[in-house]
């Protein structure tokens, strides 16, 4: 009910404005008596991902906690694991507003944020702040400016600077709202970046005594002899897992609604059947040799239990929680306990 409530006030707002009020909020509350408005204890459905053993399959994904600023706020409303990011090395402002749209009759969002962030710096500062002991993983990718030839170094520095604070890594090639970025999930500079962050991850675990798996995020708007060339690159790499998927571009679904011919990435319900094809090429190609993080259009149990058989082994949501509020956390974490 609260929610509810908290929506139709947000809804009057512009989106932006309305994501800021609502995250001053939470990091104002999450770890006050006031987290009592959305604090919810979720039966435990545990499941071991990439060695890691999460509380419940249900994940808050990238873009909404850029910068790690209210982790103890999503940790009480049940969520499994928060992902924060995508954070890159020099904090940037990002693209120009207007840069979030909602749709509401089609429950999507059109976004060009561009990795607006306040730096890696800043998000480390805020997972050594953090007290509820969520699994948080890492969200990393390249300031805008950094040519795609270089990107790699941009990476790894936020690679280096995150270890030792995350749950796991999350490599971020797949924004389509950084110029050129979904260049790098193609061929020599694939291989490349990925020869390159496995190779500092092992020298981190050394240095650091623990092992922190890192994930490739894919895009939906890829084929399937692209889907089969990532595969390749990803096993022969040896990551640790996968996430599918980031937005689209296409904009099936949500034509001749209000918004839709913004530019920028397509997210929520919309997504959900692009998504969830991408996740069972992708798991087909892989073959079992690691697991994937399914997102994209999740807007209810049956959309998450549906990217469970397609081949994920846990979720994400990000538009669906803004439509349906944190009991959807609840209600996926009890279908997948059930099923």
């Amino acid at each position: 009910m609260f929610y509810k409530i908290a929506q139709k006030v947000m809804f009057q707002m512009n989106p932006e404005q309305a994501h800021n009020v609502a995250m001053t909020g939470l990091r104002a509350t999450g770890n006050s008596p006031l987290n009592c408005f959305y604090r919810q204890d979720i039966i435990p459905a545990p499941v071991t991902v990439m060695g890691i053993t999460f509380p419940n399959p249900v994940g808050l994904a990238a873009g909404m906690d850029k910068d790690g600023e209210a982790i103890d706020a999503f940790a009480a409303m049940g969520f499994g694991h928060i992902e924060v990011g995508t954070v890159t090395p020099r904090p940037q402002p990002g693209n120009d507003l207007p840069r979030l749209f909602r749709i509401k009759p089609a429950k999507a969002i059109i976004n060009r944020m561009g990795f607006n962030n306040k730096g890696v710096d800043h998000l480390v500062a805020n997972l050594k702040a953090a007290r509820s002991g969520a699994l948080v993983g890492v969200n990393i990718g390249k300031n805008r400016d950094t040519p795609v030839e270089q990107g790699k170094d941009d990476y790894l520095i936020c690679m280096e600077k995150v270890y030792e604070y995350a749950a796991y890594i999350a490599v971020n090639i797949s924004s389509p709202n950084t110029p050129g970025l979904r260049t790098l999930q193609y061929g020599e500079l694939l291989d490349e970046l990925l020869s390159a962050l496995k190779a500092k991850q092992k020298e981190l675990a050394e240095k650091h005594g623990k092992y922190v798996p890192i994930a490739l995020k894919i895009a939906p708007d890829l084929t399937p002899d692209e889907i089969e060339k990532i595969a390749e690159s990803l096993i022969k790499n040896e990551f640790d897992g996968a996430i599918a998927t980031n937005t689209t571009l296409t904009r099936d679904g949500v034509n001749g609604l209000k918004n839709s011919n913004e530019t920028g990435g397509l997210s929520g319900k919309p997504l959900n059947e692009l998504s969830t094809k991408i996740i069972k090429q992708l798991a087909d190609a892989l073959k079992g040799k690691m697991p994937i993080i399914g997102v994209g259009g999740i807007n209810s149990a049956e959309d998450a239990l549906a990217k469970i058989d397609a081949g994920a082994e846990m979720v994400q949501i990000y538009s669906g929680f803004i439509y349906q509020g944190p009991q959807l956390i609840k209600e996926i974490s009890d279908a997948f306990r059930t099923k």
